[in-house]
């Protein structure tokens, strides 16, 4: 999923923390926003289930390196990510079925099995 260079907008600032003279000075935090509803990448109905799960516009903050070029590599990619995640359409329903008559009939004497087990453990009466 590609997405257009123009229609991604970026922001940087100095990110927190210790880092001394290079963290203060440098704009190592990146801040991506990407308008979905403005977006003319996706098909509507894409574009429908993406702004149902995250909303129309998505704001991806990643501070986890000192290099400004690795941060935005880093958020386009969770971004690329969040965006293939929304996009998959929704599961098949579940069709409901019934246990077979077997697993009732192990289920039971697992029951009872365990019953006995534990009747066993017990102080005589």
């Amino acid at each position: 999923m590609k997405i257009p260079e123009h229609e991604l907008e970026w922001s940087f600032s100095p990110t927190g923390g210790p880092g001394g003279q290079h963290a203060n000075r440098a704009s190592t935090r990146v801040e991506l926003r990407f308008d979905v509803a403005a977006s003319d990448t996706f098909s509507d109905a894409v574009t429908d289930r993406i702004i149902d799960r995250l909303g129309p516009e998505i704001r991806v903050v990643e501070d986890g390196s000192k290099s400004q070029s690795l941060n935005r590599k880093r958020a386009l990619r969770r971004l690329e990510s969040m965006l293939e995640e929304a996009a998959k359409p929704p599961p098949p329903p579940r069709k409901k079925t019934k246990p077979s008559r077997a697993a009732r009939q192990r289920r039971l004497d697992d029951k009872r099995h365990r019953s006995e087990t534990k009747r066993l453990r017990q102080k005589p009466r």
